[in-house]
């Protein structure tokens, strides 16, 4: 489930660097962006006229409303929940957009190290503009789902209706990327500009277009993701994306930097890691675990697992 969460978020990022050429320090806080806003759509859906309205749009700020208390989760409240799903991807989008107009298109000229400073600026405006606005405190959001237990050879494994949830939109998203990266003019020209963004433009590609495409499909992934994540494991804060972050770059580097399918593959492999490594070792030293992993693959393939190939 974890590296489901970072193969999706992975791809936006893969993205962002494959054909923008710069790695996006923001993306960690688009992703808490996309969580907060669908959350706030889907305790507004779910606890309207049950809760302050207010209370509800800050997602229980301060302890004002619990998302147990409303019910909230993929079986009681489906469409709450699909509202949420909706309206963080598009949130994102819209975010994803703005800052690209505002603080990365007049400066996307500049080398790759002044667009790295620069979003990194945006992330720490971003992260504290959502703390002051939605508070720091860590809220939960859903209430328990119903399980079901999966009988292997040394015990049982407990699936819930979030698990599959997740399973279901990242499978389908992943799907999607895959389909349109391959069958469609977008796809191609999006691939032909991470090859070569200057023989793309003399060969009457409209680079302009492919980069919003970039930003759309990027963001609206990323904050599908950030809303899956909290279904997933319940609970919400500011910094949530942020934390996440690591891992996606861990993802990226190791599937092979601007490789789409390697953003997926190396963000399975890190979540699978930093989740297993738990068994053997304590939980605070699982994030160091899974880069360890990342450093001895690459010391075998320092390429990564794709080879470096670009966007496909």
């Amino acid at each position: 489930m974890r590296g489901l969460v970072v193969g999706l978020a992975g791809i936006g990022l893969s993205m962002t660097y494959s054909i923008l050429n710069f790695a996006n320090f923001a993306h960690g806080d688009y992703i808490t962006a996309g969580a907060f806003s669908g959350w706030a759509t889907t305790y507004l859906v779910a606890g309207f006229g049950r809760a302050d309205v207010g209370a509800l749009l800050l997602v229980g700020a301060g302890g004002s409303v619990f998302g147990g208390t409303l019910g909230i989760g993929v079986t009681t409240t489906p469409v709450a929940v699909v509202a949420g799903i909706l309206v963080a991807g598009i949130a994102t989008v819209a975010l994803a957009l703005l800052v690209d107009r505002t603080t990365f298109r007049p400066i996307r000229d500049a080398d790759g190290i002044t667009l790295l400073i620069t979003s990194v600026g945006v992330a720490f405006a971003l992260r504290y503009l959502m703390q002051f606005v939605f508070g720091s405190d860590v809220r939960g959001t859903t209430s328990q789902p119903p399980a079901m237990a999966l009988y292997l050879v040394d015990g049982a494994v407990r699936i819930n209706a979030h698990d599959v949830a997740l399973v279901v939109v990242a499978g389908a998203l992943m799907l999607g990327v895959h389909l349109l990266l391959q069958l469609t003019k977008l796809g191609k020209a999006m691939r032909a500009m991470a090859d070569n963004e200057d023989l793309a433009q003399i060969t009457g590609i409209p680079t302009e277009r492919v980069v919003r495409a970039v930003w759309v499909i990027g963001g609206g992934l990323t904050g599908v993701a950030g809303y899956m994540f909290i279904l997933w494991k319940g609970t919400l804060g500011f910094n949530d994306g942020w934390l996440l972050l690591l891992l996606i770059f861990a993802a990226v580097i190791l599937g092979g930097i601007g490789s789409i399918y390697g953003a997926i593959v190396g963000g399975l492999a890190i979540g699978l890691t930093a989740s297993v490594s738990i068994v053997w070792i304590p939980s605070a030293f699982a994030r160091a675990a899974a880069f360890l992993v990342m450093i001895v693959l690459l010391l075998v393939k320092p390429e990564g697992l794709f080879s470096g190939r670009s966007t496909a």
